[in-house]
């Protein structure tokens, strides 16, 4: 299944069953391009294709890096909480 499906095929129906067996495969054929309907009993209850471009975006390792702060208290536990842990209440 490394063969890229092309986008305007036809949505190929897969019962649920089927889709359940062989989720890894289905989701691969989706990250192809490939759209599924997932029917059960003859009516589709879910349709499955790849995701918008919006939410393809590439990760950027580092992006994040000196806009995130820890506080300088983030090891301690306010008092009541440490004593509901310790059984103190």
């Amino acid at each position: 299944m490394s063969e890229r499906i092309p986008e305007n095929d036809q949505p190929r129906k897969v019962g649920v069953r089927e889709f359940r067996g062989n989720l890894t495969a289905f989701l691969r054929q989706v990250r192809q391009g490939q759209t599924l309907l997932v029917t059960s009993h003859d009516q589709v209850v879910a349709e499955l294709h790849p995701p918008a471009a919006q939410y393809r975006a590439a990760r950027q390792p580092g992006a994040l890096r000196g806009k995130i702060r820890m506080g300088a208290d983030f090891d301690r536990l306010p008092e009541d909480v440490l004593d509901a842990m310790e059984g103190g209440q």
